[in-house]
């Protein structure tokens, strides 16, 4: 019996991930730090202060992610779509925590997989743990000798939604469905 509530306990841990965080709660007035410089992949810096006038719609992760970032870029191309005009409202950026390996010219390879309107950011390691501090995300890197990549970043895989004040509105899930997220942005505007 013990061993079932174990099982259904993290079943349930597990479910809460995917939901998405939304109204009154830990984000209420938390205001994203704009003193983060990145540069993107077209080598412009890239500040808390830049897209001014727009919401931000930030994910962290990298290039040489396996499963995770392809899925929740490829979402958040989805809902990019689906907010059709009003996508110019929000602007999407995916900053990479990989620096030694997600240099500019990549990320701009990387991301035209997902949707066109995305931003792959980077940055040196301080620049990215100081953008990664300023959203409360975690990351570290794994060594896995015996693969060909050498090691892999944990991380965390929610996705931010920065009203145009940059205070956190939203947080989405790992696997929130496109026209949720669609939705929930669209509310914000």
């Amino acid at each position: 019996f013990s061993m079932r509530l174990e099982v259904i306990a993290a079943l349930l841990a597990c479910a809460l991930v995917s939901f998405s965080v939304t109204g009154a709660g830990a984000q209420d007035d938390a205001v994203i730090e704009d003193s983060f410089s990145l540069v993107d992949m077209n080598d412009a810096e890239v500040t808390g202060a830049s897209y001014p006038g727009k919401h931000l719609l930030v994910f962290f992760g990298y290039t040489h992610c396996p499963a995770v970032c392809p899925m929740s870029l490829l979402f958040i191309g989805q809902a990019l779509d689906l907010l059709g005009d009003d996508a110019g409202k929000v602007q999407e950026l995916f900053v990479s925590i990989d620096p030694s390996r997600d240099t500019p010219a990549l990320l701009k390879q990387y991301v035209a997989n997902f949707h066109p309107r995305i931003v792959g950011v980077t940055g040196t390691d301080a620049q990215v743990a100081n953008a990664a501090r300023a959203y409360g995300v975690y990351y570290a890197r794994v060594d896995t000798p015996d693969s060909l990549a050498g090691y892999l970043m944990d991380h965390s895989a929610a996705v931010y939604l920065v009203d145009a004040d940059r205070r956190l509105i939203e947080i989405f899930g790992h696997g929130t469905d496109p026209e949720v997220m669609a939705g929930s942005i669209r509310r914000h505007f």
